[in-house]
């Protein structure tokens, strides 16, 4: 996130009924994105994020999850998605920050945040290995479950102030 900067909301998704994905593709002129989550899903799990619909093994994934009692790391490389969330079926949050989205000389790289009330926090840290610029990003769940009814998708902008 660039020094001095400010958060402009872009858009904002409340979903009226269960939904497989959700996409945001309209945004530029900005220094950083961020994709703020409030919701539940048909059942616990991860939620991914797809740039510019690539489905080519070029995401990987670090994280660190615990919850209260025990503490696990795992890596994921060479993956069709970047795990970003983790939702439950009780209300929880994820937070997404993409550095440099629109830079196209390098790959891109996001801090991914989030919780569930009855189970884990989680950190991430993802890279998608294109130096394309971010047009479009897709959120979505891997098991086949859903997003529920009045979840909440935001996506900020971040410009140097």
């Amino acid at each position: 996130m660039a020094a001095g900067s400010t958060y402009t909301p872009i858009a904002t998704t409340t979903l009226g009924s269960n939904q497989a994905s959700v996409t945001f593709n309209s945004f530029s002129g900005y220094t950083d994105l961020v994709v703020a989550v409030n919701g539940t899903m048909s059942s616990t799990g991860n939620f991914y994020v797809q740039f510019n619909g690539d489905t080519s093994s070029n995401y990987s994934v670090t994280e660190m999850y615990g919850d209260g009692a025990s503490a696990v790391s795992a890596r994921y490389s060479s993956q069709t998605y970047a795990f970003c969330g983790l939702l439950g079926t009780a209300q929880g949050n994820a937070i997404l920050n993409i550095q440099n989205y629109a830079n196209t000389s390098t790959y891109k790289t996001f801090l991914a945040r989030g919780n569930y009330p009855s189970g884990y926090v989680i950190a991430r840290v993802g890279l998608w290995r294109s130096t394309a610029a971010i047009t479009s990003m897709t959120f979505a769940q891997a098991s086949g479950f859903t997003f529920q009814t009045g979840s909440t998708f935001t996506l900020y902008g971040l410009a140097s102030a």
